[in-house]
């Protein structure tokens, strides 16, 4: 059975500045080509510009290069002449360099699944210098709906940030904060929470991990010193929150009076619930990019920072042709 995603536009759009919010939380694959498709359904009705806003940048962790055949797709354009840059990775087996590459995948089954798998090794494939890629489509998915150019290119880009959401939270809700060390899982976070520690003026740690498995932590190393300090964990996301509730221990065991963790997307999979409720935290703390009021009901430590006045506020910034850079160090009212 065909499980392609099909959108309808309720009213007109025409000349209008159209801006879709989707997240890239839940099921991923089907919620990005519903945004791809609707961008798409806005352009065919004559909108005048198109720009989707992602809360939760879906495919963000997988933008590590460990091997040559690995590849972070930045320029992903698509069937829709989608108008923001997305992040995938995948591996090829052995070396293509130079060979005449053929793909055979068919758009039938998991229909955005399968189409999402073929873009994504085409362009990996290109990447690691194959002379030709061709895609055997058995099944062309989406075949009835509009047939325009696939393509590969650039488009504008603007970041947000939850900094100072979470510095104002830290400020309303930590009373001893000013006795706070502010303190990053592992070592690729350290830029993220020396920002945050000179925003707050208090000082900052890392936990360095090794890291043998996927979700699995080998050793952890605290460089810092938080003994009779409240200890804020601050991180982008966290999934199964191994880590975070490992360091939460590491912390307590080197002294920290208490522990909170502050993440901009909770993931929360898996045995995360269970692993937060018999933690240490005083809270868990995560912005509602992703839906939370499950997990809010799961476990009372979790609390939720609303950002969506900075989305609002950057879109109409973008719609009034101003600059988002304010958001940056401001939080909207």
């Amino acid at each position: 059975m065909c499980s392609a995603s099909a959108v309808e536009i309720g009213e007109s759009v025409r000349g209008e500045d159209v801006y879709i919010i989707q997240s890239g939380c839940g099921e991923v694959n089907d919620n990005l080509m519903e945004l791809l498709i609707m961008i798409n359904a806005c352009k065919i009705a004559s909108a005048s510009r198109v720009t989707a806003v992602i809360p939760c940048f879906p495919y963000a962790r997988q933008d590590k290069k460990d091997k040559v055949t690995d590849t972070s797709v930045q320029e992903l354009g698509n069937a829709c002449n989608a108008c923001h840059v997305l992040r995938f990775s995948v591996e090829i087996g052995e070396s293509v360099r130079g060979e005449d590459v053929y793909i055979i995948q068919s758009g039938c089954g998991e229909v955005n699944d399968n189409l999402m798998e073929l873009l994504i090794m085409i362009n990996a494939c290109k990447i690691a210098s194959a002379s030709r890629v061709t895609a055997v489509i058995p099944c062309f998915p989406y075949a009835r709906q509009d047939k325009k150019d696939k393509g590969f290119f650039d488009i504008p880009v603007d970041n947000l940030y939850a900094e100072p959401a979470v510095l104002k939270w830290i400020r309303e809700n930590i009373p001893e904060w000013r006795n706070g060390i502010i303190v990053s899982p592992d070592a690729g976070g350290a830029k993220r929470v020396t920002a945050i520690a000179d925003r707050l003026n208090v000082e900052f740690a890392l936990i360095h991990k090794e890291r043998k498995k996927a979700n699995e932590v080998d050793s952890m190393v605290l460089v810092g010193e938080v003994k009779d300090r409240v200890a804020i964990l601050v991180d982008d996301m966290a999934d199964t929150c191994g880590t975070i509730c490992h360091a939460a221990g590491k912390l307590l065991e080197a002294g920290a009076s208490k522990v909170y963790a502050i993440l901009t997307h909770g993931i929360f999979s898996g045995p995360a619930i269970s692993r937060i409720n018999n933690a240490c935290f005083e809270a868990v703390v995560v912005t509602n990019t992703i839906p939370q009021d499950q997990h809010m009901k799961e476990c009372p430590k979790i609390q939720c920072i609303d950002v969506s006045m900075i989305l609002a506020e950057a879109i109409r910034r973008t719609h009034n042709g101003e600059s988002v850079s304010y958001l940056f160090s401001h939080v909207p009212m």
